[in-house]
């Protein structure tokens, strides 16, 4: 058809470039601090867990191919009940938590950059101001988003690659921690540890959102779920390697927020850092822009099935900003006033909790969309193991236990706002795309 226009690199490009964004900068050295030498593995690990799930995602995307994405297969698999509703509103929680990474990540590099000697105030300063001029570039000029964003994730992909090649190249003083016989970390505490950056992958679902626009979806959709992941997993555990192999691991919780710009001053000088630096800054406010952009949409479409207020379902200046507001306004919140590691900590199990719920979906519908049930089952134990060793390792450090409070709290506001809503909105639940 003429309107489909998305071809399969473009699709894979879709799924990279959501998944290499703003994470990687923010929390590689949180990574590295919990898994040491064994960082690159914990990569993979948490890329195996997103690769079961990109598996769900491609089925469901070529049975059901809606501008919807995963909230047309929480619909579906779920019906009008309130776990798909406090699913929906979760999902809406995880944006939050991510744009909230990805203000972090900016404030975190810019106020390095900027050589501050009030390195925190800077960093907040930075942050919100980025949202808050992002958000207005949204809501006044929308276009500039979509014209921006392929160059954007090209230079971001650019820049990583040179890091990757030149730290690769120079030589690493500290590439004997990388040995696995030089491992500081428990099996379980790699597992664990791993599980804190999965929202670095959470990208691959953007895919299912272009579903309808694919000109090829039998072929282009594996390609673009499974080769985007298998991709970026490469990607990330190169960049583990690098930052491990120039950075001791004092330096590493030295510089936990901007380790990559530190790695790249070490293997490149001063040239690196202010590369790695700018790649930080165009990849965040890029991540945060794309975010920003599909935020009102995506309330927009609960709101359609009657899962959020009506209000949520109107156009100003021709586009369901509503959504945006709110999500601007919390992650300002969230930004400002919840630590890295609890941030990362909630994103990555919201993100696991959601990709539990779809991979059941495939499961219970594999024959209707010509899945393995197996693989599907497979994912969904995945994801359960995933929050299961994350929760373990937040509670058994004293100095993040309480922070499974935040945990319990997000979820607990999500199941308790949609029972509200349930009871006093009056709105009836419908399915929408049945």
């Amino acid at each position: 058809m003429k309107d489909q226009k998305i071809g399969t690199f473009s699709a894979l490009s879709i799924g990279v470039g959501g998944m290499v964004g703003g994470g990687i900068f923010a929390i590689t050295g949180l990574a590295i601090e919990l898994t040491r030498g064994a960082a690159p593995v914990a990569f993979c690990i948490a890329g195996l867990v997103a690769l079961l799930t990109a598996y769900s995602y491609w089925k469901l995307t070529l049975a059901f191919p809606s501008e919807g994405g995963t909230v047309d297969f929480l619909n579906r698999g779920y019906g009008t009940g309130i776990l798909t509703g406090a699913l929906n509103i979760l999902l809406c929680m995880n944006y939050v938590v991510l744009l909230a990474i990805y203000a972090y990540a900016f404030g975190a590099y810019g106020a390095r950059m900027l050589g501050v000697a009030d390195f925190d105030l800077w960093r907040h300063i930075l942050l919100s101001s980025v949202l808050l001029v992002l958000v207005l570039i949204n809501f006044l000029g929308p276009s500039l988003v979509i014209r921006s964003e392929n160059l954007l994730n090209i230079g971001k992909l650019i820049l990583l690659g040179i890091f990757i090649i030149a730290g690769l190249s120079s030589p690493m003083p500290h590439t004997h921690i990388l040995s696995p016989e030089n491992y500081t970390v428990s099996t379980f505490g790699i597992i664990s540890g791993a599980m804190i950056i999965f929202l670095n992958y959470e990208g691959f679902e953007l895919i299912a959102n272009a579903a309808r626009e694919i000109r090829e979806p039998r072929k282009s959709l594996p390609i673009a779920y499974m080769g985007g992941v298998i991709l970026v997993m490469s990607i990330y555990a190169l960049i583990a390697i690098v930052t491990v192999g120039h950075l001791s691991m004092e330096e590493v919780s030295q510089y936990s927020t901007y380790s990559l710009s530190e790695a790249a001053r070490l293997s490149m000088g001063t040239p690196g850092f202010m590369m790695i630096g700018i790649a930080a800054l165009l990849a965040t406010s890029s991540a945060i822009n794309a975010t920003f952009y599909s935020s009102g949409r995506l309330t927009y479409i609960i709101a359609k099935s009657g899962e959020l207020p009506s209000e949520l379902e109107r156009n100003i200046k021709g586009r369901p900003n509503e959504g945006m507001f709110i999500f601007a306004i919390l992650t300002l919140l969230v930004a400002n006033f919840v630590p890295l590691n609890a941030i990362a900590t909630m994103g990555s199990t919201g993100f696991l909790l959601v990709f539990m719920a779809v991979n059941i979906v495939s499961f219970r519908r594999a024959r209707e969309i010509e899945a393995s049930r197996l693989i599907s089952l497979a994912g969904a134990l995945a994801c359960l193991g995933a929050v299961t060793a994350l929760c373990w390792q937040t509670v058994a450090n004293p100095d993040t236990r309480m922070q499974i409070w935040i945990l319990v709290g997000m979820i607990a506001l999500a199941f308790g706002i949609e029972v509200i809503y349930r009871r006093y909105s009056g709105r009836a639940i419908h399915m929408g795309r049945e």
